[in-house]
């Protein structure tokens, strides 16, 4: 790099600036508090819509705030209804099968999977914001809350107390995820990063599978750890009970399901085949199983049914202290899992139409419903990608496909349990397995390894967490590194050097563009964070680095000595009072080697607290300038107009001359 040829400004004296770094006007403490909490907890203003408005519009207004169906309701129309009508009929042939499956994951009764699949949805429609979002019970979470709640109660030794145990942790996650939403603090859930949501994900839907080699290969004993290890010791400790006959069977229609899921993905308008591919499976199985009696020869079969709506379970919720700690932890971190799953899902299908959903009022709508659902018999629902993929692509309009599902359902509680009877556990297994071989997200992790490194080994340890140790240490090993990353971002902020780019007065960094020209004398430097007690030390640390890399270039290619240290500010939103201690460090430390501290382009919050802490009487408000260009061509005017009195510390030894 070159150096550069400046022009000095004529109308400055001294090369001032013709317009000083302002000091905005002092506000009063409470009022500060106010508007910091409003942008922490209200960045969306959803106040805004109340402000002069009668009190009657007002009741309105709030009602459809928390009840958006007040709001889209009277603008229902028939052909809405239509469209809803075919996509409920649809994602209910979806649900039923996987309802009961995933209820069978969750080591719960199948008739929970169907109870779950009927109030719930009721409960979004009213209350949730998405036009697409398809309520029901998720692998995942259902995997979840059977590994977290079997370590306090075997759920075959004591089916009742882990069926309470279940409604109860539901419970406990409607309570923290509504409170989420009411208190504003959605954004706690952002914590899990897009590349640990993939990982984890991805983790979860392998386990699910290998859970699922007991149904597919006939095994009455099995593992009830989930890592890896243990599964396939499991599998292959028992090769001499493998059953041929649900092997083949299990294998039979896991080659349906994946060919009809392949067809529609090529072919997007034939969606209907993959949606009904589940429920035909069920059909298929069941005939198969009734007329060659399979059930004698080794095939397991659901069973009987319990025929009717949900039964009330409000009595059966267990809130004694030697189970309230389980249900309660239990039920936070389902909930958080369903919570990221569903507004993940909800955003991502708004975008596609091109409207707006609050994730505070999901997050109240999704625990409400699980409230009310743990009280009849459900247990823990949100948003699944799966159905509601389905129910965008059948065209849905409002969330009255969900009114629509959960009647198909009470149908079927009403009068088609009994059909249940022979459907094989093993064509279960198959529509699991199928449905999270769609969550290992293959070109994700892909995408994340060519982005971001760092991305992709938060991905793989999440995934890795998962599988080889279990669900909830994986969770944990995915929050933990998502957070030390951003520890790392606050801790380790850029600081960039800077150059100016040939004819002109643009400063940018000197390794994205290797054109940009040094500038004699004078060393820029770009601090791209705010800067707190985190990292205060470090940038004390990196800029006197800086500075001896740059004497030592100097040095070596015998250029003008260093004079000035010019810190463009322009990233800096905030700083506070360790930051301010550590640029008076660095000021007494580069007046001691004969250099001068510019700040350039310093925000309103910044100067503030640099007055307030007396560094700006220490510096000289002179030494501050609205932009580097003005910066510069200050400190250029001085070095090539007068010597500059460099002691501003009685205390500092006296600059040399220049």
């Amino acid at each position: 790099m070159g150096n550069v040829d400046y022009v000095y400004p004529s109308a400055a004296e001294g090369g001032e600036s013709l317009h000083q770094a302002a000091i905005p006007p002092p506000q009063p403490f409470v009022k500060s508090l106010k508007n910091c909490l409003k942008e922490t907890f209200f960045p969306d203003d959803p106040l805004r819509q109340f402000k002069n408005q009668p009190a009657r519009r007002k009741i309105v207004l709030g009602l459809q705030y928390f009840f958006p169906v007040v709001e889209w309701g009277p603008r229902y129309n028939l052909g809405f209804l239509k469209s809803d009508l075919i996509s409920g009929i649809t994602i209910a042939s979806l649900a039923i099968p996987q309802g009961i499956s995933y209820a069978k994951l969750a080591n719960l009764p199948p008739i929970l999977g169907l109870y779950s699949s009927f109030i719930p949805p009721l409960i979004y429609a009213m209350m949730g914001s998405s036009k697409d979002l398809a309520v029901g019970t998720v692998a995942v979470a259902s995997l979840l809350m059977g590994a977290m709640l079997g370590v306090e109660v075997n759920a075959a030794q004591n089916p009742t107390l882990y069926l309470h145990l279940a409604f109860t942790a539901t419970f406990f996650a409607g309570v923290f995820q509504a409170s989420l939403g009411l208190l504003r603090l959605g954004f706690i859930v952002d914590f899990l990063s897009h590349a640990t949501i993939v990982g984890f994900m991805g983790g979860a839907a392998t386990v699910v599978c290998l859970q699922q080699l007991k149904g597919i290969l006939g095994l009455t004993h099995f593992t009830h750890a989930t890592d890896l290890v243990s599964v396939l010791r499991s599998v292959f400790s028992q090769i001499h009970e493998w059953r041929w006959q649900s092997g083949v069977l299990g294998c039979g229609f896991l080659l349906f399901l994946l060919i009809t899921k392949y067809f529609s993905k090529k072919k997007p308008k034939f969606f209907w085949i993959s949606a009904m591919a589940p429920l035909t499976s069920v059909i298929l199985g069941s005939l198969l199983v009734f007329l060659a009696h399979a059930e004698k020869h080794g095939v397991e079969v659901i069973g009987e049914l319990k025929k009717g709506l949900n039964p009330v379970s409000i009595t059966d919720l267990v809130l004694v202290s030697s189970y309230l700690s389980t249900t309660i932890k239990t039920g936070i971190i389902t909930g958080v899992i369903a919570l990221a799953e569903g507004i993940a899902v909800g955003r991502s299908f708004a975008m596609f139409k091109h409207y707006n959903i609050d994730g505070n009022k999901e997050m109240v709508a999704i625990g409400t419903m699980n409230m009310v659902g743990s009280c009849f018999s459900c247990y823990l629902t949100t948003g699944p990608f799966s159905r509601s993929a389905v129910n965008y692509n059948a065209g849905c309009k409002t969330a009255v496909s969900n009114v629509v599902m959960a009647i198909a359902v009470m149908l079927t509680l009403l009068f088609l349990t009994p059909l249940f009877y022979y459907t094989p556990i093993v064509v279960l297994s198959s529509i699991i397995i199928s449905a999270m071989l769609g969550l290992i997200d293959y070109d994700a992790a892909i995408h994340l390894w060519k982005v971001d490194k760092f991305d992709f080994l938060v991905c793989i340890a999440a995934y890795a967490g998962v599988v080889f140790a279990s669900v909830e240490i994986g969770l944990v090993i995915a929050v933990v590194i998502s957070l030390l990353r951003l520890l790392l971002f606050v801790a380790r902020p850029r600081t960039l050097v800077l150059g100016n780019l040939p004819n002109s007065t643009v400063y940018r960094n000197v390794e994205q563009y290797p054109n940009a020209d040094n500038v004699p004398g004078i060393l820029i430097l770009e601090i791209d964070a705010p800067i707190y007690f985190a990292n205060s030390s470090y940038l004390r640390e990196r800029i006197i680095r800086w500075v001896d890399e740059e004497e030592d270039r100097i040095k070596a290619s015998g250029e003008s000595t260093l004079q000035y240290v010019v810190l463009d500010m322009s990233a800096v939103g905030n700083i506070d009072t360790s930051g301010i201690s550590m640029f008076e460090e660095i000021k007494n430390i580069l007046t001691r080697r004969g250099l001068k501290i510019v700040l350039a382009n310093p925000g309103a919050e910044v100067m503030k607290k640099l007055d307030k802490g007396k560094f700006i009487e220490s510096l000289g408000h002179e030494w501050i300038y609205l932009t580097i260009a003005e910066a510069v061509a200050a400190c250029n005017y001085r070095l090539h107009s007068c010597k500059p009195n460099l002691v501003t510390d009685e205390k500092a030894e006296p600059w040399n001359n220049v």
